[in-house]
């Protein structure tokens, strides 16, 4: 809207200075020539500064949900996160106030949807409509972690799709638009009705296993719904691709069932998006090792990590299980040395500025 107001703004100047100008000149539109046959030349428009810590029009905020990444993203491109006030009334529920100034500003809220899940979604809501009510610009929400994107069909009688739900509501709230984080089914941006940016960890993951430089290395996908993003991931190492088929037998149990490819004497790393109970990944370990595999690694861009997964994860025959912070680790997590962690926060900071700058982040996916 402000850039809207000065560039009409600019017109009524024009047309005030010189009020016997063609309609051209005095909507600063060029490509006609005024009476002295000379071509109108726009009015100009505002631009942004380039250095966001010296942008009056730009501020991020952060949720509960993972602060110390939000601050992460905030060092990467040089500004202070918004003060806010955030807290809980004695039955719950959430009270949040803004404590800075945010008319006709281009804000950014980080807040993954992690556990718990709820509370953390009406967190977000909340700071959605207070941003809306206090006349921001736009409001763009960074989603490391979509919850509910696992509900993303009726694949079975009388269900809900959820994920379509929390599109809607986001939107509802004044959601101006979105960046995630490698949805769960990329055909999830459809479910919104504003702009999407879905961006992609493995540049992170990928950097990370090249310096690894495992030899004779397989890169496998512990399911079919997985191939493309493990066969992507094949192609930046330049590895053999293998698949794990798998049956499941009732929500967050499976049974694999078989190996598809050539995994004898390999070093195995198998792709996913979310480790949830572990249940799929050790299973496909087991399946691995049975069919020969010299050693397994494992990596993922959500460590949802819910149950008996650490647990799981600790006592598995797994080298190393790799993981983004798109969701913060809890203690005991934190605790195996066999879990590491890696930052995604130059990733997302590079597609904030990109995004208030309005330049492509097509670049970011490579």
């Amino acid at each position: 809207m402000a850039t809207v107001e000065t560039v009409t703004m600019a017109a009524e100047d024009k047309q005030q200075d010189n009020p016997q100008g063609d309609a051209s000149k005095s909507t600063g539109k060029g490509g006609s020539p005024d009476a002295s046959g000379k071509e109108a030349k726009p009015a100009p428009e505002r631009k942004r500064a380039r250095n966001l810590s010296e942008d009056k029009r730009f501020k991020l905020f952060s949720g509960s949900a993972n602060r110390q990444l939000a601050e992460e993203i905030a060092n990467h491109i040089g500004v202070k996160l918004g003060e806010t006030k955030s807290q809980r009334f004695a039955d719950g529920e959430v009270y949040f106030q803004l404590l800075e100034n945010v008319r006709g500003v281009d804000v950014f809220v980080v807040q993954p949807t992690c556990f718990p899940v709820d509370q953390h979604l009406v967190e977000l809501f909340i700071m959605i409509d207070a941003l809306k009510r206090a006349s921001a610009a736009r409001i763009t929400v960074v989603v490391p972690y979509y919850g509910y994107a696992r509900q993303d069909r009726k694949d079975r009688p009388r269900v809900a799709i959820s994920s379509k739900l929390i599109a809607d509501l986001l939107t509802t709230a004044g959601a101006n638009r979105a960046l995630f984080v490698d949805l769960h089914a990329a055909q999830i941006q459809g479910f919104f009705n504003i702009p999407v940016d879905h961006m992609f960890a493995s540049p992170v993951l990928v950097s990370y296993f090249r310096e690894l430089n495992l030899p004779n290395l397989t890169v496998v996908s512990p399911d079919a719904g997985g191939v493309e993003r493990a066969r992507h991931f094949a192609q930046k190492m330049v590895a053999p691709l293998a698949i794990v088929d798998k049956r499941r037998t009732d929500i967050n149990v499976t049974e694999v069932m078989n190996v598809i490819g050539d995994v004898e004497g390999q070093n195995c790393l198998i792709i996913d998006d979310i480790i949830d109970t572990a249940g799929t990944l050790v299973k496909t370990v087991d399946a691995l090792y049975a069919n020969g595999a010299a050693s397994v690694y494992a990596c993922a861009s959500h460590a949802v990590l819910s149950g008996p997964a650490i647990e799981r994860i600790a006592a598995s025959r797994l080298e190393q299980v790799v993981v983004t912070n798109t969701i913060p680790l809890r203690e005991a997590a934190q605790k195996v040395e066999k879990i590491k962690v890696l930052s995604i926060a130059g990733l997302l900071g590079a597609a904030i500025e990109s995004i208030h700058m309005e330049t492509s982040v097509s670049s970011l996916f490579s």
